[in-house]
């Protein structure tokens, strides 16, 4: 049965996985070849609906946004995968000490020995557009079962609900 999923209910979860899971991909929306997808640690912030990453400034999504930005896109999978989403924005460099230090965690600090002041370091911003989310509810056990009543009847699994969403500084603020 759908449940008829309305778009800040889509948006109010992708923000709280992405809060909580903190794992994505990353990648360019014009894949070009060398260009692949990228596994990245996100620090959302849903009122200005950006999300930020930690890289460092010789790698290979840093070069490729260095000047002008360009188009990106961000996956998320929740760890249960009971929520997937494809976020569609705009990725730049932005070196911000003040984001640096807001979302600085054990994690990061591994990934650059000079600390927060490590000269390779950077962030990337990632501001978002427009999200495609799927959520499935009942886990592995309701998605046997719907796949199974499905072939029974000859009618497509119900396996959840999907929107699109335009997202917006405003509407969560």
């Amino acid at each position: 049965m759908k449940h008829d999923l309305t778009p800040l209910e889509a948006e109010t979860r992708l923000w709280s996985e992405i809060g909580h899971a903190r794992f994505g991909m990353l990648g360019l929306a014009q894949h070009s070849s060398g260009s692949h997808f990228q596994p990245m640690t996100a620090f959302g912030e849903p009122d200005t609906r950006e999300i930020w990453f930690y890289t460092r400034r010789d790698s290979a999504l840093a070069r490729a946004v260095a000047d002008d930005g360009a188009d990106a896109v961000f996956l998320v999978q929740s760890k249960d995968q009971d929520v997937q989403a494809s976020i569609t924005g705009s990725l730049r460099v932005k070196h911000d000490q003040a984001h640096i230090e807001r979302h600085w965690n054990a994690m990061v600090a591994a990934w650059f020995p000079g600390g927060k002041q490590d000269p390779m370091l950077t962030l990337l911003r990632f501001e978002a557009r427009d999200a495609e989310v799927w959520i499935t509810q009942g886990g592995p056990v309701k998605l046997a079962w719907e796949v199974s009543k499905a072939l029974a009847t000859h009618k497509t699994p119900d396996v959840g609900d999907h929107a699109r969403v335009e997202l917006t500084a405003s509407r969560l603020a």
